[in-house]
């Protein structure tokens, strides 16, 4: 019997054998020039955007002490993105120090990276502190503050007034050390500070 004859006589099982070997010749030229599949690097579940309103928020540093708190009408988490965006924020800067309460303020917008060690206060920001032992009540007026609230640290390049009693600075750009209460103005800077009244 010849070749011809055979493959005549068995010609639809000849077909699916040439047609599977031409299948898988061309999935190995398409493995073979086709580019290396992307690797994704995103560990965990996927995350998605949320919304709230009414909200409360606490961050807590290494040593699970609270490093801020804030409460504000509406928290905004966009998409392929874990930093917060927040309007309108009241927030608390807890102290360090024993005895010293914290900072208190607002200020129009805030942004919070994903791990909560770095904030921006956005637009005015007005902070305010209690007094205590024998210091003064103490207030700031600033704009666009960035703070690392885990190591109680803030500064901004914007115009800055601190009140503190009856003593006044006030200055353009500022640095500040909240558990050391050392303040710093950068530019133009100006103070009045009036006479300790003497005890009788």
């Amino acid at each position: 019997m010849s070749l011809r004859t055979y493959l005549r006589d068995r010609g639809l099982p000849v077909a699916i054998v040439l047609v599977g070997l031409a299948t898988a010749g061309a999935q190995a030229v398409y493995w073979w020039l086709a580019p290396t599949p992307k690797v994704n690097e995103f560990v965990g579940p996927p995350r998605s955007g949320y919304t709230l309103t009414n909200f409360r928020l606490w961050s807590f540093d290494t040593d699970g002490q609270p490093s801020f708190r804030m409460v504000a009408p509406h928290l905004e988490r966009r998409e392929n993105d874990e930093s917060l965006y927040i309007n309108t924020p009241k927030f608390e800067l807890p102290s360090n120090r024993e005895g010293a309460p914290p900072w208190l303020g607002e200020s129009l917008y805030a942004w919070v990276d994903k791990s909560g060690s770095l904030l921006k206060l956005q637009g005015s920001v007005y902070m305010h502190r209690a007094a205590f032992n024998q210091t003064a009540a103490a207030e700031i007026h600033t704009s666009d503050v960035t703070s690392w609230p885990k190591e109680n640290r803030m500064e901004t390049a914007a115009p800055a007034q601190m009140v503190q009693g009856d003593s006044k600075l006030s200055g353009v750009g500022m640095r500040a050390n909240l558990n050391t209460n050392h303040l710093e103005l950068l530019d133009e800077s100006h103070g009045t500070y009036p006479p300790r009244k003497h005890k009788s």
